[in-house]
């Protein structure tokens, strides 16, 4: 089928944009951003954000939003560097014992809360408690739960044992942002006000927050890690890309994440938004999806779910939504990385195969209306996604091409807190079309294993495959690296196969940033170009009005 015209799905709002990027005057400006500068101290950056965090505790919040805003608020006792190797953050140091069973961490000396109270060892051991406790609502929770024993023998030194060696042990320290004791003992986690009034150990504090529409950072002077050079970070919650994009254009923001209309097609064609704004782009390590509600019916049938596959055409979308900016994806791992099996590919766009798979699983049109039906009932769902939209432009040619087969989808998008709490902890959903941020180390007992399936964990498409969970477990214990791959090469396969999701494609990130901001590393290391954000410097002569910034 010919590639159609996209450009009837864009919202009038999207439209809009496109008129007055074509048609609008940038503002004028004789300031020199090619200039080199000396690095220097003080400055507001703006950033623009879809969606605002329901708290500042990721543990609890898990959104990506609260788990940005709290990077720069937080530390914990790993961080990977710019070449995506472990080194210190609150720790200086760490030894694995011989058996490789225990990990005891040796804090830095002297540090504090950015109130003044000492951070120490027993603020882990209390973070690490509050982690594993069963009353704390968090799908973060299973790998800490591995750990047999706790302690914290001096107050820079804290010690974890494990029954057997754990592969992703490391890894995990590097993802738990560790919280101050002296403030949230004998709080209950879940609803503390602490969420939205937190005190950290990083960069930057709370200066403040307006509902609906910012949050404002302020430099820490007593982060556990040094200076940063910029003093304000303020995050404006702007859901829509279009309406981000006239506040870049109109100065009113220094950065947001790119859509691909905007980085391929709006750049190039004006030649003054290159002047004052860098472009980047880098292939994060997440990836877009169709997931299944597997313990509703037609999708616990195998043969529905990889009719599905064979009918969504991936490549469609990744000229169509991502104008080629993106990857074709066949296993839930960042494409080209060694976890990634080279001997898979995604399912290719055969709607022949898929109307046999479903005729084959009892699927017929007898009532001649289009639309296929067994026993009675319609093959019919609905596609639940957030305001995001490339899903919901990506939901579209799904649900155009679904329909080419004879099955009926409706679409619903839904404000992030409403599609959280409403659809995926209560698992009352059909399909759902969203995106998983993963983190550098391939284990992935959270989101597949099946004794991850409770209310607020990750596994909420409810997947239950008894040789995934082996594999799975046996991924966390193999510490030789080849070997962990063949693991998690049979893991991808397996699930490949199962089709519990369709992986639709990996996007790139496009960031935008105003060329008033310097100290960022272009090409962009492995571990991003934010890696280095607290060495990023705003020159005077660059700087917009303070009061209008606040």
């Amino acid at each position: 089928m010919p590639q159609r015209n996209l450009l009837h799905l864009f919202p009038g709002c999207l439209l809009a944009a496109l008129l007055l990027t074509s048609c609008g005057k940038p503002p004028s400006s004789a300031v020199d951003f090619e200039h080199s500068y000396q690095p220097v101290n003080g400055g507001t950056t703006i950033n623009a954000m879809i969606s605002e965090p329901s708290g500042l505790v990721p543990m609890i919040a898990g959104e990506s939003a609260a788990s940005v805003i709290a990077s720069s608020i937080f530390n914990s006792l790993l961080k990977y560097d710019r070449n995506l190797e472990l080194e210190g953050e609150l720790a200086k140091s760490w030894d694995i014992s011989p058996d490789q069973r225990t990990i005891t961490f040796h804090l830095k000396p002297d540090m504090k809360w950015a109130d003044g109270e000492p951070l120490t060892s027993a603020d882990v051991l209390f973070t690490w408690k509050l982690v594993t406790d069963e009353n704390t609502r968090t799908p973060y929770g299973a790998d800490y739960k591995l750990v047999t024993k706790a302690e914290t023998p001096n107050p820079l030194t804290f010690r974890v044992s494990y029954q057997e060696p754990y592969a992703p042990a490391l890894d995990t320290w590097a993802g738990l942002q560790i919280l101050p004791k002296h403030l949230l003992e004998g709080q209950d986690i879940n609803t503390t006000p602490f969420a939205r009034n937190p005190v950290g150990s990083s960069y930057y504090k709370l200066e403040q927050w307006r509902n609906g529409e910012r949050i404002a950072l302020v430099k820490n002077p007593l982060s556990t890690q040094g200076e940063a050079r910029i003093e304000r970070l303020v995050s404006r919650f702007i859901p829509d890309a279009a309406s981000q994009f006239l506040e870049l254009m109109a100065d009113n923001i220094d950065s947001m994440n790119l859509n691909p209309i905007q980085f391929a097609r709006i750049f190039p064609s004006r030649p003054d938004l290159a002047e004052r704004i860098g472009l980047y782009k880098e292939l994060g390590n997440n990836y877009t999806y169709l997931g299944f509600n597997l313990k509703h019916k037609p999708f616990d049938d195998i043969r529905v779910r990889q009719a599905i596959n064979y009918a969504v055409n991936k490549q469609e979308l990744i000229e169509g939504v991502l104008l080629g900016l993106g990857e074709p994806v066949s296993s839930p791992y960042k494409p080209g990385t060694r976890w990634t099996n080279p001997e898979l590919s995604p399912y290719p766009y055969d709607p022949q195969k898929a109307l046999a798979l479903l005729k084959e699983a009892g699927f017929a049109d007898h009532d001649g209306d289009g639309i296929l039906d067994r026993d009675g009932k319609p093959l019919a769902f609905e596609i639940l996604t957030n305001q995001n939209k490339q899903r919901e432009m990506t939901a579209v040619l799904v649900q155009r091409r679904l329909k080419e087969i004879g099955i009926d989808v409706k679409i619903r998008v839904l404000e992030w807190a409403s599609f959280i709490g409403r659809f995926i902890k209560t698992g009352e959903f059909d399909a759902v079309l969203l995106g998983w941020s993963l983190s550098l180390d391939p284990d992935q007992y959270g989101i597949w294993h099946s004794s991850q399936q409770a209310p607020g964990q990750f596994n909420f498409i409810g997947y239950n495959n008894p040789e995934v969970d082996k594999l799975l477990e046996q991924g966390r214990l193999e510490l030789d690296s080849d070997k962990r791959a063949k693991i998690y090469h049979e893991f991808s396969r397996i699930l490949l196969e199962d089709s519990p999701v369709v992986y639709l494609y990996a996007g790139y990130g496009l960031p935008a940033i105003h060329k008033r901001i310097k100290g960022i590393d272009n090409p962009a290391p492995p571990a991003g170009i934010g890696h280095n954000s607290h060495e990023w410097f705003i020159p005077e002569p660059l700087r917009r009005n303070e009061i209008s910034a606040r």
